[in-house]
């Protein structure tokens, strides 16, 4: 390990996503001048979304990727430093607390934790290869992409109940796929959906390949009873099978709920340790829109200035 440096920051960031580079603009223009830790993979979930059309100020929509650029740029602009590597390990047991990156010590007064979550996908062949392009783990994100068409959902729970009932505000005709022959959703969310005239359940069935050159033209579903697979044309496969908040580096450390999900004092960003606050993805397990994301983003930032302030830094 490397010696500690001398350097105590005022605040780190920690992630790239709409929260991180949020906090980092309004940190770093309330002059605290910020360390964002981006990560490799910066720009969280947003970088694998294609067109994004439900951000405030884009009438003709954004490519996701796009947004995350002018974001951070914008953060740059007003002096937040940035690391393009993950962090490793944290120990927020004193003050000042400690960030490492591999072997290099990052000490600082405060820490917004903005790490995100990832969605868990079916883990098939050509399935992270097309994502945006017919493939996607947000209906409330891509769902009015897909009008008029024949799609399939993948889930048993009540978000995909939910997402499955959006999509049929847009799509002619939505299958949920779903390997057991009961719904772990609740009751009403189950009724729900299958009481919809546009929802047909595919019970005891899994997609067993994507078919289709660029973009998703077809399924190949195996039914689990019988073991027959065949094909079914479909423009769009949603994934509603969870979430998993990217939250590892943190166990035992921040309080989480059973999920992962970091858990914040009420309407506040404050975790479970003073100075460390969470933002983003990372404490939502409910609306986790980008937009929402920023907006917890900027309350981290103003929560960790004034916290700042208290302390007398």
């Amino acid at each position: 390990m490397s010696q500690p440096s001398q350097k105590i920051e005022n605040v780190i960031i920690i992630g790239s996503g709409p929260a991180g580079l949020t906090s980092a603009i309004y940190t770093s223009r309330a002059n605290l001048s910020p360390l964002c830790i981006e990560g490799e993979e910066a720009g969280g979930q947003l970088m694998t979304t294609t067109d994004v059309e439900n951000f405030p100020g884009f009438p003709k929509g954004v490519m996701g990727p796009e947004l995350m650029q002018i974001t951070r740029e914008q953060a740059s602009r007003f002096g937040t430093r940035f690391i393009t590597k993950n962090v490793s390990k944290v120990d927020f047991s004193s003050r000042p607390f400690k960030v490492w990156v591999g072997d290099d010590l990052y000490q600082s007064h405060s820490i917004i934790v903005s790490t995100g979550a990832s969605a868990k996908y079916l883990g098939l062949e050509r399935e992270t290869e097309l994502i945006g392009r017919g493939v996607s783990a947000c209906a409330t994100c891509d769902g009015a992409f897909f009008k008029d068409v024949e799609v399939a959902i993948v889930g048993g729970g009540d978000s995909a109940m939910e997402e499955a009932n959006f999509l049929t505000r847009f799509a002619s005709k939505v299958y949920i796929v779903h390997r057991r022959e009961s719904f772990r959703a609740s009751k009403i969310m189950a009724d729900r959906a299958m009481n919809n005239p546009k929802i047909e359940v595919l019970w005891n069935t899994v997609v067993d390949e994507i078919l289709g050159e660029n973009q998703v033209e077809a399924l190949r579903l195996k039914n689990l009873q019988s073991g027959e697979t065949y094909e079914k044309k479909l423009e769009g496969l949603f994934v509603a099978i969870g979430h998993k908040p990217n939250t590892d580096v943190f166990k035992g450390l921040l309080e989480m709920d059973d999920v992962g999900y970091l858990i914040t004092k009420d309407k506040s960003t404050y975790t479970s340790v003073e100075g460390v606050f969470a933002a983003g993805d990372v404490a939502d397990s409910v609306y986790r829109q980008a937009v929402t994301a920023a907006g917890t983003g900027c309350m981290a930032a103003i929560d960790c200035e004034r916290w700042l302030e208290s302390q007398g830094h």
